[in-house]
């Protein structure tokens, strides 16, 4: 029996100027074309990038008009040639609301100025918002704010508001719009991902919210730890290590190495929340 079910392949044959290793970025397809824009890795990535699938070559376009600034965990949606951009992280712990399109036949950059909904503000400056396109509609939910005055600060707020921005026909964007909305909407959240689902039958489109994170965590700690050192001749991994932890904090404390390998200056440790 002949399996006809998906199949990865990994892209090996590859030419032209390749993206350096990143996340946080977004990509679109635009028929042969694939779009990628954004993300961060020691800096924000500035550069538009553009794999032609056929040819399998990367180039960079020559873009012009309103160019954004590079920026991570933003908003990035497709509708036929053009791209639109909102929001995300411009540098650290700033964020941005600001609107861009992209017309992919053109490589031409605009910055687009919605009109705010009607007895409300624009959406406030953000990362890790879903955006979703259907039909003449885009849809924003949640996210995570700043609101930190220091720049080099971060007091994180998370998200649970609902925007939605008419398009208008081929280029440019009528406002923003709150809808309506009942029943228990979503709680707070950021990275999370969401779609726009239209059943069978004529019936009304859904949009689904999956997943996401609010501070609390990513679930229980887990229940093993392990230590590696990266080249031969460094210290190896602590002797023994204790974790303890309550409601709001962490306190781990180690023993030495039993192959010290000369002396220890540090240990790195990241945390995660």
């Amino acid at each position: 029996m002949i399996n006809k079910g998906p199949k990865w392949k990994r892209v090996r044959s590859y030419a032209g100027p390749v993206p350096r290793a990143r996340h946080g970025h977004r990509a679109v397809s635009i028929r042969e074309l694939v779009v990628v824009f954004g993300g961060g890795n020691e800096g924000i990535a500035t550069n538009l990038h553009v794999y032609n699938s056929v040819t399998r070559q990367w180039f960079l376009p020559a873009v012009r008009g309103d160019i954004p600034p590079g920026c991570a965990a933003h908003g990035f949606v497709c509708e036929g040639t053009r791209i639109l951009v909102f929001g995300g992280m411009v540098e650290f712990g700033q964020y941005t609301n600001s609107l861009y399109e992209l017309q992919a036949s053109r490589w031409l950059w605009k910055k687009l100025k919605p009109r705010p909904p009607r007895n409300a503000s624009l959406p406030c400056p953000r990362i890790g918002h879903s955006f979703t396109l259907h039909a003449n509609k885009c849809y924003l939910f949640g996210g995570m704010a700043n609101d930190s005055e220091d720049p080099n600060g971060n007091i994180p707020r998370y998200l649970d508001d609902f925007y939605e921005l008419e398009l208008q026909v081929q280029s440019g964007v009528k406002g923003w719009n709150i809808p309506e909305t009942k029943g228990g909407g979503p709680s707070a959240r950021e990275s999370h991902s969401s779609v726009v689902y239209c059943g069978k039958g004529g019936s009304g489109p859904k949009l689904y919210i999956f997943g996401g994170m609010c501070g609390r965590g990513l679930g229980n700690f887990s229940p093993v730890s392990e230590f590696k050192t990266c080249q031969l001749g460094f210290p190896g991994a602590p002797s023994a290590v204790k974790i303890t932890k309550d409601k709001d904090s962490v306190h781990i404390t180690w023993e030495p190495p039993t192959s010290p390998s000369g002396k220890i200056t540090e240990y790195s440790m990241y945390l995660a929340p």
